[in-house]
């Protein structure tokens, strides 16, 4: 397996080293950093991504933002996380984790009423390193939880990229294709290249591709033929947010997989930790849909492949009605059938 995706070096003067995932595949690259604003940028233009992934970011930035501050009043310090705290959540508004870790950190600190400026950073920095941890443990349990669904010699389609490079360990959707192959169970995977970054194409390939997994790269407009030759046994992708009836948004295009599959009777299941539910949202029409710039898809990767005066939509994320979702795999277990009541069971 590669590096881990993001860790914490150091103690509280260190930093957070991460994969940078705009290189890859071409080149693995490890980036160092030590403040908040480098590490907004590294989630807004995606060098981390993912939605674990960046909750893990988050944590750690917050970390970075309020380690340096002079302060020894507890109130002021507070003030101080909660600005910094409100400034990482804007950097991308779809994917929950991010505000889920941020919330946690902000929770203890004012959850631990005794503690000085100075232990509470250290609190902090405790906290943020367990996101991660915790994020690899429970990316095993969903491996687990799903490893059940990959027959001998089946094919699984993915879109995007939910695996390593979007947790700490492992992946969700990747997770039970991991431990699958650790089992030595013989099956293919064939990946959308996941338009217009080319999450699928740069990143899913390739981590597959390094642990020996058999893989094959398709333009998304592929999926539908490849189900309609009967090519394509299982589809298992991840999830940004998931509101409480099960309504989940993922990657731009995972919407249009989903239906396929309904069209052509292959079971479409996603994988998520609990972290990504949010019970506050009733439906998927309440979940907000961040917009990328028109750059990515008439100027991606420095060629311009669009006329500099066409106007561009880009979404990055769509979501996925429950009722074509045939399984969400958990950390705590498959849901099925997917609606409000089945989640509000497995998830508290």
């Amino acid at each position: 397996m590669p590096p881990r995706t993001i860790e914490w070096i150091g103690d509280l003067q260190g930093c957070v080293q991460l994969i940078d995932q705009t290189l890859l595949p071409g080149r693995l690259e490890l980036l160092q950093i030590n403040d908040i604003e480098t590490m907004f940028e590294a989630i807004r233009s995606l060098q981390v991504r993912g939605a674990p992934a960046i909750g893990i970011a988050a944590a750690m930035a917050l970390v970075l933002g309020v380690r340096e501050t002079t302060t020894s009043d507890r109130g002021q310090f507070l003030e101080i996380l909660a600005d910094k705290s409100n400034y990482l959540a804007s950097s991308r508004p779809t994917a929950v984790n991010l505000s889920w870790a941020l919330k946690r950190l902000v929770e203890l600190a004012n959850k631990e009423k005794n503690a000085s400026v100075a232990q509470l950073k250290e609190m902090l920095l405790a906290e943020a390193k367990a996101i991660r941890d915790e994020d690899a443990a429970t990316c095993k349990a969903i491996g687990e939880n799903g490893v059940c669904l990959i027959e001998p010699d089946c094919s699984v389609l993915t879109h995007c990229n939910a695996g390593g490079l979007a947790t700490a360990e492992y992946g969700t959707a990747l997770a039970p294709l991991y431990l699958a192959h650790e089992k030595k169970v013989p099956f293919k995977v064939y990946a959308d290249e996941t338009r217009p970054l080319l999450q699928g194409s740069r990143l899913t390939a390739w981590e597959l591709s390094q642990a020996g997994i058999d893989v094959t790269i398709i333009c998304d407009s592929v999926a539908g033929h490849l189900m309609s030759l009967g090519r394509v046994d299982l589809v298992i992708v991840g999830a940004d947010r998931i509101a409480a009836n099960g309504d989940a948004a993922n990657k731009i295009g995972t919407y249009s997989v989903a239906r396929l599959a309904q069209a052509h009777g292959v079971p479409f299941y996603v994988a998520a930790p609990a972290s990504t539910f949010d019970l506050s949202v009733g439906d998927g029409s309440k979940i907000p849909i961040e917009e990328r710039a028109a750059d990515e898809v008439v100027n991606g990767f420095g060629r311009r492949t669009g006329p500099k005066d066409v106007k561009v939509y880009s979404p990055a994320f769509d979501v996925t009605p429950a009722e074509l979702i045939r399984g969400i795999i958990t950390e705590f277990g498959k849901i099925e059938p997917v609606n409000a009541k089945t989640i509000a069971k497995t998830i508290r």
